[in-house]
């Protein structure tokens, strides 16, 4: 694994490597080795996994929703 594992970073730390690891997900996409890519990957998930794990209740956008987007129709965002 790279980086500290996400179960022992507090909440402010867990955001901070959340936030960093998408703002750099287009470049690893376009130009990373596929290693690289690998890696993003496995990370990104495990970041995701713990926020969602800690987060359960989050609040979710009506718009965020199938239902929502339906209603929004195509090409509306």
């Amino acid at each position: 694994m790279t980086g500290v594992d996400p179960e022992r970073l507090d909440d402010q730390q867990l955001m901070k490597e959340l936030e960093t690891i998408h703002r750099t997900r287009h470049d690893t996409l376009l130009h990373g080795s596929n290693d690289a890519l690998r890696t993003h990957n496995l990370r990104m998930a495990q970041l995701e996994g713990e926020y969602l794990r800690r987060h359960p209740r989050r609040p979710v956008a009506a718009g965020r929703t199938r239902e929502g987007a339906r209603e929004r129709g195509p090409g509306e965002d």
